[in-house]
C-alpha cells in the first residue's frame, strides 16, 4: 500500500542503513550531473544491496566529447569501495549505457551487469528492475528522435543556471525551467502517464507486485491498479533513489531540498517522502 507523501528532516552528517537502494540516471559523463551531491549521499547512506538502474553513464554525450571531471571518478571509485565492503550491486543498463547490454552476466568490479533483475523485498513482494527505456516509444519507433529530445533536454538545462542566478540577485529560489515545461506540457505529461502505465502493466503480465524504473527522471511512488510503481528519479535535478528499509517499506530520499548548484554538504538538507 503506498501511504501519502511526507518529509522528514535527516542529520546528514550520521550514517543511515538500509536493506536496498535504488539509483538511476545519474549521467556520469554530463555539465549537468550532480556528481557531488551524490557522493555526499552515498557517503551517509550504505545499503547491503544497491542497484543501478540505468543511465548510470552517459555514453551518448562522452561520444560528443568527453567531460569527466574528478567527483565523476570519485563517484565510481565510490561504488567500487561499497563492493569491496561488502555491498552488492547489480547494475542494469538504460539507453544512455546500452552498450553495456553487451555484457549483461558478467561481472566489472565486483558489479553483476544484468538486463532486468527480479528484487524481492523484506516484506515478500517481488519487484520488476529495468531502466524502462524499452517501454518508451519515441525510443523503440524515432531513436533519432529522441537523441534530439537529449540535445533539447541539455539546452533546458544549460539555460537554469544563468536563469537561477538572476533570480537570486533579486533574492528568489531556485526554479527549473525545464521541470516547468515538462510537466505543464500536454503531451509530456500524457508521455509519462502511459509510461507508468505500460510498466506496471509489464508487472502484472508477469505476475510481479510492482516496478522499479528510472528513464523520464520522474520520482514516484504509487500503486497502479494494483501494481506498485516506482521510479528512482535522477541526479541531474531531482537528486533523488529509492530506499527499502529492513521491514520491506520503499520511500523516496530527495537529498537536496536548495538549489543543485550547492556544492557544500554542509548545506545539504534532505528529505524522505514515503
Amino acid at each position: 500500500m503506498v501511504e501519502a507523501a511526507v518529509e522528514a528532516p535527516l542529520d546528514v552528517r550520521r550514517v543511515i542503513k538500509h536493506r536496498t537502494l535504488f539509483i538511476s540516471d545519474v549521467h556520469l559523463g554530463t555539465r549537468t550531473c550532480q556528481a557531488e551531491i551524490l557522493l555526499d549521499f552515498l557517503k551517509h547512506n550504505h545499503a547491503d544491496r544497491i542497484y543501478l538502474v540505468g543511465d548510470i553513464i552517459d555514453f551518448w554525450r562522452i561520444k560528443r566529447g568527453a567531460i569527466w571531471p574528478q567527483n565523476h571518478n570519485d563517484v565510481v571509485q565510490k561504488l567500487l569501495k561499497a563492493v569491496r565492503k561488502g555491498t552488492e550491486i547489480i547494475f542494469v543498463p538504460g539507453n544512455h549505457d546500452e552498450g553495456l547490454r553487451d555484457y549483461c552476466g558478467m561481472q566489472f568490479g565486483g558489479i553483476r551487469i544484468e538486463r532486468h533483475a527480479i528484487h524481492a523485498t523484506a516484506d515478500g513482494r517481488r519487484l520488476l528492475i529495468l531502466h524502462g527505456d524499452e517501454y518508451d516509444v519515441v525510443m523503440r519507433y524515432a531513436k533519432w528522435l529522441a537523441f534530439m529530445g537529449d540535445r533539447s533536454y541539455e539546452l533546458l538545462l544549460w539555460m537554469n543556471t544563468p536563469l537561477n542566478w538572476i533570480r537570486r540577485r533579486f533574492g528568489f529560489g531556485y526554479w527549473s525551467l525545464s521541470k516547468y515545461l515538462k510537466y505543464r506540457v500536454k503531451t509530456a505529461v500524457n508521455f509519462i502517464g502511459e509510461f507508468e502505465e505500460a510498466l506496471a502493466e509489464e508487472a502484472r503480465h508477469r505476475g510481479l507486485d510492482g516496478v522499479v524504473c528510472g528513464h523520464i527522471h520522474h520520482v514516484a511512488n504509487r500503486e497502479i491498479d494494483g501494481v506498485q510503481y516506482l521510479n528512482c528519479g535522477d541526479w541531474v535535478e531531482s537528486c533523488s533513489a529509492l530506499s527499502e528499509s529492513y521491514s520491506g517499506e520503499i520511500n523516496i530520499i530527495h537529498w537536496v531540498t536548495l538549489p543543485v548548484e550547492v556544492q557544500s554538504t554542509d548545506q545539504l538538507e534532505p528529505k524522505i517522502a514515503a
